[in-house]
């Protein structure tokens, strides 16, 4: 059974989660010297002006809300963000000196817009950005001077269907995209490179309709074109270098390799590229030198060095070559805090920590599993386990995306919950990423199906292994994850004990109706079409729909500015299950889908453990 809850300030889980996280890190390109760090060392995660050589970090930001992204001039002059209202990712590409000072609109004459990809050209001539609204997907270009001046912003492409990026060649000329057109807006993406000048098409580069292709980085060479990518063609993620002026392509060969092989960074000299091998939620690093295709492994700590929960590489993402000699990068695994630490770029053999974390109590390790989902299909998840005999109480932690994936990396969550008695598993269901293309598509257009399937698997095969207590099964998600703890709880509600959804979707038509533009696009790139198109669609992967079935207590964490999963459709589902006389609480906070402060996790940590105390203590009294 759990054991007493420690809730006293100085428990050890609260300390693992004041340790700082380093969510995002990006040097400039040119002036190496410098660089930013996207942390939440004093409250909301925000941007940090970051003295390369000294390690020093000095708050730069420092706004209300959150700041999730940032982008540093190659020069180092700026630093780029969006300047939203509470969190709300609506707002306008805003910019401050790394020096600190005054905050700067680049775009003080357009209405308000989500971003989806910044970038500055190597020479610091351009600025893209990718700006999301009622108007569509459109690719604006900014001229600099050499003073920093900003031209008004100039509309180059524009697309009714979802469309990404906004990477730059070395001299500005050109910019990738990853478009949906060919696909009718589902994730089958091809590759635009487009001129700057005036926005014609140069080239575009497509996989055919079952393939997706992803844009990376431009070389890094003034006279180069080329831009390094990745497909999906053979089923799974492999790299490769694309001249959109000639049409040349090399694919990088990569043996046997298993898994996917994402492309990371290209060195600056040209010469070589960072390769990320991701195989059943693990990672391993490779260089691969262009000159003779040769691949090596790279001899690094396990872990995680690369998130693709966050976004796609070359905007910031880890790691990256922080010279021609040394890769830089966060690395972290599930017993040890976020740090920014260099390797040699030969061998892999940490050379030095950048920035230290902070030293938190020793936690528990996670262990890889793999186990049959109903139709047979493996299904990869990651389990951690308490001191003392099970079976323990579970926690299933179900990843938001839904194409994202949980990798060996520090869960604060995860080790509140192990302190106190819990078995924890983070689940990577069907539609998670680094399992290829079939995996990751079978949800579409039937949205919860086969993610239940899967949990439902789990749920099943950590019973029988005798690791968890049948009916002391809770679940916790955020985001898509706080969709399928709804889903679940209503579809088979007699296998959980009780659901803490955060951030979560309960009726997908009236997220749909609230949501951004940037998600009304992903919504019906999932479901094959609008609420008005598939109705029925949305209605059955709705919790809302189930909400008669629920047995279980729910304790729902939902912000208050959120434009991913919108309030009222929470509110609503709230006022759905009170009048059915379920147990349901829900607690509202001050933001938008992301950034929660280290206390507010605290607290709401604090809040779930206390709901899992309660429902276990009723157990007993039954």
């Amino acid at each position: 059974m759990p054991k007493p809850l420690d809730l006293s300030p100085s428990a050890p889980w609260k300390q693992r989660f004041k340790a700082a996280r380093f969510l995002l890190a990006y040097m400039a390109r040119i002036n190496s010297a410098r660089g930013i760090v996207i942390g939440n060392q004093v409250n909301s995660y925000q941007v940090y002006a970051w003295q390369t050589a000294s390690g020093e970090l000095r708050l730069l930001t420092d706004r209300s809300g959150p700041t999730n992204r940032g982008w540093i001039s190659p020069d180092g002059q700026y630093v780029y963000f969006l300047d939203d209202q509470a969190g709300n990712e609506l707002g306008h590409l805003t910019r401050v000196p790394f020096e600190g000072g005054a905050f700067e609109d680049v775009t003080p004459h357009l209405p308000p817009y989500t971003l989806r990809g910044v970038n500055l050209s190597r020479n610091g001539s351009r600025l893209a950005f990718d700006a999301v609204n009622k108007d569509g997907f459109q690719l604006y270009g900014v001229t600099l001077g050499p003073y920093g001046e900003l031209s008004e912003p100039r509309l180059i492409f524009k697309s009714e269907k979802e469309a990404w990026g906004a990477p730059l060649s070395s001299d500005g000329t050109l910019a990738g995209m990853m478009s949906t057109a060919r696909a009718g807006g589902q994730r089958r993406r091809s590759l635009l490179a487009i001129d700057t000048d005036d926005g014609h098409l140069v080239n575009e580069v497509w996989d055919g309709p079952q393939a997706d292709i992803e844009i990376v980085t431009f070389s890094p060479q003034s006279d180069d074109s080329c831009i390094l990518a990745m497909t999906s063609r053979s089923g799974f993620k492999r790299p490769f270098v694309w001249n959109p002026l000639t049409d040349e392509r090399i694919d990088l060969e990569c043996g046997d390799l298993p898994g996917e092989i994402v492309p990371l960074d290209w060195s600056p000299d040209g010469t070589s590229i960072l390769l990320g091998q991701l195989f059943r939620g693990q990672q391993q690093l490779f260089g691969y030198r262009l000159a003779d295709r040769a691949l090596t492994r790279l001899d690094h700590p396990e872990g995680t060095f690369y998130d693709p929960i966050i976004g796609v590489p070359g905007e910031g993402e880890s790691p990256w070559f922080g010279s021609n000699e040394e890769i830089w990068g966060i690395w972290e695994d599930s017993a040890s805090p976020t740090r920014l630490i260099a390797l040699d770029a030969r061998s892999g053999t940490p050379t030095r920590t950048l920035i230290s974390a902070l030293e938190v109590p020793p936690g528990h390790i996670l262990r890889s599993i793999t186990f049959p989902s109903s139709d047979g299909q493996e299904v990869q998840a990651w389990l951690g386990l308490p001191d003392g005999e099970p079976p323990f109480p579970l926690v299933f932690d179900i990843h938001g995306g839904p194409h994202a994936v949980r990798t060996n990396y520090f869960r604060q969550t995860g080790q509140a919950w192990l302190d106190h008695g819990f078995a924890y598993c983070a689940l990577n269901y069907r539609g998670s990423l680094t399992f290829g293309r079939a995996f990751k598509e079978q949800i579409w257009g039937d949205i919860g199906h086969w993610e239940l399937e899967d949990l439902v698997a789990a749920r099943a095969y950590l019973v029988e292994q005798g690791f968890a207590i049948p009916k002391a099964v809770f679940l916790f998600g955020e985001s898509y994850g706080g969709f399928m703890t709804l889903f679940a709880l209503g579809k088979r509600p007699e296998l959980w004990a009780g659901g803490l959804p955060m951030v979560a979707i309960a009726d997908f038509a009236l997220a749909y109706e609230d949501a951004s533009d940037a998600l009304k696009s992903f919504f019906a790139g999932l479901f094959g079409g609008t609420p008005a198109q598939k109705p029925e669609q949305y209605a059955a992967s709705s919790p809302i729909t189930y909400a008669e079935q629920v047995r279980a207590p729910i304790f729902i964490m939902q912000g208050k500015h959120d434009t991913r999963t919108p309030p009222r459709q929470i509110e609503l589902y709230e006022a759905k299950l009170k009048a059915l006389g379920k147990p349901i609480e829900v607690e509202w906070f001050d933001a938008g889908h992301t950034g929660l402060s280290a206390e507010q996790w605290i607290h709401f940590q604090e809040r779930m453990l206390l709901f899992a105390q309660n429902v276990l203590n009723n157990q007993e009294q039954e």
